[in-house]
């Protein structure tokens, strides 16, 4: 699999024109965008997705339902639509997609990535049953549903219980306030 080339933006998300392979853009710590994809329910579930035990950030941590880079030249829809297809094997258009915002998200790791990534996050009602879904491998260890009351509980106590990226905490409530506006 060859590695990804993903467009630059400013500290402020507008485009540079200049695009870097991911492991160039994580080493410098250069701006970037992904999409990002949170599946509910219509009786109130919300689609987790546990970080398979290979990735070099947060393995095995409970997380957004799909994720991933926008790649150099594609819109955050088609990365949305087409990170769907490969990480759950789910084939979704741009109309399931309710974008609720953009969240700037800066971070360093102790194994010298430099993440400094804008999430373009949307909300899609899950339609198909959990039991069609497919998650790649080396993206995706296991999925699940829970409970808006189980999300809640868990996010309360996310510092404690390594079950969330507990730096997202912030994040994972306004995603949170969003999908119960829908639900």
């Amino acid at each position: 699999m060859t590695e990804e080339l993903i467009d630059i933006v400013t500290e402020t998300g507008e485009p540079t024109g200049k695009t870097a392979l991911k492991s160039e853009i994580h080493r410098k710590g250069l701006y970037h965008n992904t999409a990002h994809i949170w599946f509910y329910t219509r009786d109130g579930q919300i689609l987790l997705a546990q970080r398979a035990a290979t990735k070099s950030i947060c393995p095995l941590l409970w997380d957004v339902s799909v994720a991933g880079h926008v790649d150099a030249g594609e819109t955050i829809e088609e990365a949305a639509i087409r990170e769907t297809q490969e990480e759950i094997g789910l084939t979704i258009s741009e109309t399931d997609l309710n974008k609720i915002g953009v969240f700037p998200c800066f971070q360093s790791y102790d194994n010298g990535i430099i993440d400094n990534e804008f999430h373009h996050t949307f909300i899609t009602e899950l339609t198909t049953d959990i039991s069609e879904l497919k998650p790649q491998k080396d993206e995706v260890e296991n999925l699940k549903l829970i409970s808006r009351i189980k999300f809640e509980e868990l996010l309360q106590f996310t510092e404690e219980n390594n079950h969330f990226v507990a730096s997202n905490k912030t994040y994972y409530k306004i995603v949170f306030k969003h999908i119960l506006q829908q639900i």
